[in-house]
């Protein structure tokens, strides 16, 4: 499915241009398509849905709203993520009205199909019925990303006019969201369970996806019980929802070898060179082929993993910041690369990477090494790791899958939601955060076992802390800042890089960032929007109108 699915989407872009100029009163072209003449048979129908799961999430999707967080640090520009970040953004940021207009077309495309797909010849009504089941689930997504990034918005569950839409005012958040569950609750029969897929079909939205969607959904609302719920259908109903486990190998899940593997629950899917992603080209490390470096993860992100003992670095007397990558949690290896490092090149050899200024022999190790925050090489010290694609093609353009949902994620929002009921007990820490870290590579009982003495509160620590060292460079992290009422906390202040600064002898410092606690919480209403429809109006707080 991965390979059909998106070769077919060249053409069908030109299609959905021809669908959206039809007018009813229009005669019947013979050389083009109309509603007349499109919808007639099931190998339309599909190009439709294709086209939907297409414009669902995508690669830049999960680094831009990575790049939002306190995770990575982008230097070269300045970026519309880094102008938000810097609490400079206004209304008329071209990120708000791109993000807005994506969301929008996506949704559309999904009404147009819902509004014809019954009229198609040829497809079964139960076919019929899981094909609208994924465009609902694709519709709900959509907005579920509006609504998180801009609170009430525009509503409507069928396609609207020009005219409409240019005059509809905001539906209250909340509206949406109860929308979205209703939906995703009323699609979960009509969904086949990820057994049930055949390999053509991997990739499709299956109910496990649906049920991993409402507990993230419910986990943003602070719905615990709610969360609990939905976590348990994965974890304890294999045979209604699809079997999930962790994938033996961390490193590995990320690895083009083993894409659809027993963890992922629902990913986007890549293609080279019809479809592909290519973020590494401008990340990598400059002796592997990289062009720049303008996305380089932050010492705050590193500094979260803990020691191989179990400890944070603040409170493991073992620690030594002049010699900071030893005895650590080896996702911190799996994620970033740090000096001394090591790279898996294209032909399969391994090399170190230096990155402390004066290190490196050769002139390809010194390409890599730290200059200052404005040089092609990483303004941070750091490198990213996660997500690398060694079957990458030229200028590393990738077909690596990228992850929407995992069933690491899902054990990490039912210890978190467990915890805030009543504090997490040894049984649930075991099977979750317990085994998370086994997964990755902890052996010290002291780093796995539960820790009974720790208060409710120290637990709720643990956990978040637990979620970013997971789930670093998935994309995820801005949100959990959001939900969590925490952007003074790590949105707020100078953010460093390594300890290479000043002859190694202090951080690098970089931007001064600023969190309005009054206003950064939602972004802009986008300015041009408004200017078209009065009725979006008053805007976010903060913003202006």
């Amino acid at each position: 499915m991965k390979r059909l699915r998106y070769i077919k989407q060249i053409c069908l872009a030109a299609v959905l241009m021809a669908l959206g100029s039809c007018n009813t009163l229009d005669p019947i072209p013979t050389n083009d398509f109309t509603d007349a003449n499109f919808w007639t048979s099931p190998e339309n129908a599909e190009l439709v849905v294709n086209m939907a799961y297409n414009q669902m999430y995508s690669a830049d999707k999960m680094w831009n709203d990575e790049a939002l967080s306190d995770n990575i640090f982008e230097g070269r520009e300045n970026t519309h993520q880094r102008i938000i970040r810097n609490g400079i953004a206004d209304p008329s940021l071209g990120l708000f009205a791109s993000e807005w207009k994506w969301a929008y077309e996506g949704i559309k495309t999904c009404h147009v199909f819902l509004q014809f797909i019954d009229i198609v010849p040829g497809m079964t009504a139960e076919h019929k019925e899981k094909r609208k089941a994924e465009i609902r689930f694709i519709r709900a997504h959509l907005y579920f990303r509006l609504v998180n990034f801009f609170g009430d918005a525009p509503f409507f569950t069928s396609d609207v006019s020009l005219d409409e839409s240019q005059s509809v005012s905001r539906t209250p958040k909340a509206q949406i969201l109860s929308f979205i569950h209703q939906e995703l609750d009323e699609i979960i029969p009509l969904l086949p369970n990820r057994n049930q897929l055949s390999t053509a079909d991997n990739g499709r939205i299956t109910n496990g996806a649906a049920a991993a969607f409402q507990a993230r959904a419910y986990l943003y609302e602070s719905n615990w019980p709610k969360v609990i719920e939905y976590c348990e259908k994965l974890i304890n109903q294999g045979e209604t929802f699809g079997n999930y486990s962790l994938f033996p190998s961390y490193a590995g899940l990320f690895e083009a070898a083993n894409e659809y593997n027993q963890e992922v629950i629902l990913d986007y899917a890549y293609v080279p060179p019809v479809k592909y992603w290519s973020k590494y080209y401008d990340a990598a490390p400059l002796s592997a082929g990289a062009r720049l470096n303008a996305y380089a993860p932050l010492q705050e992100l590193v500094d979260n993993y803990l020691t191989t003992n179990g400890l944070t670095i603040g409170n493991d007397p073992s620690y030594n910041d002049n010699n900071p990558y030893i005895n650590r949690d080896p996702r911190l290896a799996a994620t970033i690369v740090f000096h001394g490092g090591q790279w898996k090149n294209f032909d399969g050899t391994t090399r170190t990477i230096y990155i402390r200024p004066g290190t490196g022999e050769t002139e390809q190790e010194k390409m890599d090494v730290y200059i200052n925050s404005s040089s092609n090489s990483t303004a941070t010290g750091y490198y990213m790791r996660k997500y690398y694609d060694e079957t990458a093609i030229t200028n590393y353009q990738s077909g690596l899958n990228i992850i929407m949902y995992r069933y690491g994620d899902i054990l990490l929002m039912y210890a978190e939601a467990q915890n805030e009921v009543e504090k997490i007990d040894e049984n649930t820490w075991n099977n979750t955060i317990g085994a998370l870290r086994e997964r990755a590579g902890f052996t010290d009982p002291a780093a796995i076992s539960y820790p009974s003495t720790a208060t409710q509160a120290q637990l709720r620590e643990i956990i978040r802390n637990e979620r970013r060292s997971e789930l670093a460079l998935e994309g995820l992290r801005y949100y959990d800042i959001i939900r969590w009422k925490a952007g003074a906390q790590y949105l707020n202040g100078v953010i460093h890089g390594a300890k290479f600064a000043n002859g190694g002898t202090d951080y690098i410092q970089l931007d001064n960032r600023r969190f309005d606690e009054n206003r950064d919480y939602l972004w802009s209403v986008p300015r041009a929007e408004m200017d078209i429809n009065n009725n979006l109006r008053p805007n976010n707080p903060g913003y202006g109108n």
